[in-house]
């Protein structure tokens, strides 16, 4: 029987490289073009603060204080032991619900690329609550579950863990099938297919579920201590906010915020970093 492929075929790929370079991992990033000008991205930032500081020096808004005076509300709470005690609590329940929703999601979307059954009874509530609004089911935690800790992980656990099983079972699926049937044809066994074909095949996507995951976690963290059990940073909210303490509110939005994109970018570093090396190799 012929071969389909011809000699171009195989070489192909590398004449395109050599075509058009791939930058290297890392080159380019945190950086935007304004007017043929690279400029860092934190320039935008800037800009927005401000905007921001002019804005609440004007007084157009009682609860849009300026910049300047939300910073120093901001490093007077930081020190302070009731901020690091909400603090410490808020991350135990995100690391937590975290954990569970990898240890759950990652697996269930592997059974679910692998296993047609299985991913037609699942596959339909998983689209449901991924695009569903979670935080609407956290009224029915607190009646199910009660109010306390256990509550908050179960909402990060909801919001995190459907995004990482949609995510891993597309880059399941989307998995070179060269490699397993090479794999296959050279007596690997069904665990090594998983272990050394299909997860590094599927690792960026996992990564960017992860990523994803993260972002949905921190806002169950937040959402789930408002609406269930006033504690962690969700205290902070509630107290700031009942007593129109704006700067101290604000302060406390920025490091909510600071933390997810901390989180955000540090997982997206690893998925770029897997991207660069999965397509040089």
């Amino acid at each position: 029987m012929p071969c389909p492929y011809t000699v171009a075929d195989f070489f192909a790929p590398a004449a395109r490289q050599r075509e058009f370079p791939r930058p290297l991992a890392g080159e380019g990033e945190g950086e935007v073009v304004i007017f043929g000008r690279k400029v860092p991205i934190f320039f935008s930032l800037v800009i927005w603060f401000i905007v921001w500081e002019l804005i609440g020096q004007a007084k157009l808004s009682s609860i849009v204080p300026p910049f300047s005076r939300v910073i120093a509300a901001g490093i007077t709470i930081l020190p302070t032991e009731k901020f690091n005690a909400a603090v410490s609590i808020s991350l135990r329940s995100f690391v937590i619900g975290m954990a569970l929703a990898v240890l759950a999601g990652i697996p269930t979307g592997f059974l679910m690329a692998r296993v047609r059954s299985l991913e037609r009874i699942l596959g339909l509530w998983v689209n449901i609550f991924v695009s569903a609004p979670i935080s609407a089911l956290v009224p029915i935690l607190m009646a199910v579950i009660g109010i306390g800790e256990t509550t908050v992980v179960v909402t990060v656990f909801l919001f995190a863990v459907f995004v990482i099983i949609l995510d891993t079972q597309v880059g399941v699926k989307q998995a070179d099938r060269s490699l397993v049937e090479m794999a296959r044809a050279f007596g690997a066994r069904t665990h090594q297919v998983y272990t050394k074909v299909l997860i590094l095949s599927a690792l960026p996507e996992i990564l960017a579920g992860l990523r994803l995951g993260s972002i949905r976690g921190v806002k169950g963290v937040v959402i789930g201590q408002l609406l269930v059990s006033i504690i962690g940073v969700g205290e902070l909210f509630e107290l700031y906010s009942q007593h129109f303490l704006m700067e101290e509110f604000w302060a406390l939005v920025i490091v909510v915020f600071m933390f997810a994109f901390a989180v955000s970018e540090a997982i997206a570093f690893l998925e770029r970093r897997v991207d660069y090396y999965a397509s040089t190799r």
